[in-house]
């Protein structure tokens, strides 16, 4: 991640977004499934990996990598609910 440039995310640098991603992370592997809008604005348009994915050269991959997350989504959250 120390190569990825964050200047147009949220995060201030790759440190914030693995602390993100690695309690998100955390929180599946002790069999918790994080909130929904926690996850979800992460793959937004505008959101931060799509900010750092435009910004260092993997949009493609991101595009991808949403479009899987949306698959996921529909499975494991209600579509209604955006708690």
């Amino acid at each position: 991640m120390e190569e990825n440039n964050f200047d147009w995310s949220s995060w201030e640098d790759a440190a914030a977004a693995e602390a993100e991603l690695l309690g998100l992370v955390n929180l599946l592997k002790a069999g918790t499934l994080p909130e929904r809008l926690k996850v979800a604005v992460l793959f937004a348009v505008t959101g931060p990996l799509q900010e750092v994915s435009l910004s260092s050269g993997w949009a493609n991959t991101f595009l991808r990598l949403a479009g899987t997350f949306d698959e996921v989504e529909a499975l494991l959250w209600d579509t209604a609910d955006f708690s």
